[in-house]
């Protein structure tokens, strides 16, 4: 009967641990968790998605004061493109450095709205995880 109950414990064990989002696990690592919905805008979903398991931070630290020159040096050398937005990750409201790529404006310009909007309580400096689903 204990091997049973041991096995069942261990099981259950393993299957929260596969539920639970790597992300979440580093809990003092941020203060807020912002869920982005992909199927609303999945262009910028998408992006972020890929830009974080491409090593790009899941984390913006919000500091809108810096948006503009973040803003200015990222978008550096990419040139615009008719019919697109350059789409950054992290933000430029985020302290951390961005990787750029090409979205329909309407993608674009919608997802930024939403994150402003989920945000604007937000001190600057807090730290905001944003997982895609």
């Amino acid at each position: 009967m204990k091997k049973w109950m041991a096995g069942l414990f261990l099981a259950a064990a393993v299957l929260l641990c596969l539920m639970v989002p790597q992300q979440i696990q580093g809990a003092s690592s941020y203060d807020k968790v912002l869920y982005f919905p992909l199927s609303r805008y999945p262009e910028t979903g998408s992006h972020i998605r890929d830009a974080i398991a491409e090593e790009h931070p899941d984390i913006c630290t919000i500091d809108r004061d810096g948006a503009d020159k973040r803003r200015e040096e990222s978008l550096k050398g990419i040139p615009t493109k008719p019919g697109y937005d350059r789409d950054e990750w992290p933000m430029a409201v985020c302290e951390e450095g961005a990787d750029v790529r090409y979205v329909t404006p309407s993608d674009n310009r919608g997802a930024g709205s939403w994150v402003g909007n989920q945000m604007s309580s937000y001190p600057d400096g807090t730290r905001v995880l944003f997982i895609v689903q």
